[in-house]
């Protein structure tokens, strides 16, 4: 289960992001973008994260996830379609087979609410999606 995986990796940049704000006693959620076509299980890694918090500053944080939708767009005619799962990569118009896929593979943190701050977002890159 890949999704455990992405959740200590989360959680380790969540703790990285604390410390360096200083004075940060608890988390009190975390927000993901989670793309349709990331091969991620939102139920899955919501029970990863809730196990692997235990004994941090994340104890009791809740985690909300975002659904992104897998977007394309075929590059001969402009079409754009959501590709669904299992995807459609081929063009519902043309039939073209050279499609840019424009969304649904997104995998990160959108911000991370502290027990006594405000919200704050991360700039951190995304957590590259497991292969």
């Amino acid at each position: 289960m890949h999704e455990m995986s992405i959740a200590l990796a989360v959680i380790g940049q969540v703790e990285e992001a604390a410390e360096r704000a200083g004075d940060i006693t608890a988390v009190r959620s975390v927000r993901l973008q989670v793309g349709e076509l990331a091969g991620v299980v939102p139920d899955a890694l919501s029970f990863c994260f809730e196990l692997a918090c235990a004994g941090t500053v994340l104890d009791g944080a809740e985690l909300v996830t975002d659904a992104v939708p897998g977007q394309a767009r075929c590059a001969p005619c402009g079409h754009e379609w959501a590709v669904g799962m299992p995807p459609l990569l081929t063009c519902p118009r043309c039939g073209g087979a050279t499609t840019d896929l424009l969304s649904g593979r997104e995998l990160q943190i959108v911000s991370v609410h502290w027990e006594d701050g405000p919200t704050h977002a991360l700039t951190r890159e995304p957590i590259p999606e497991e292969r």
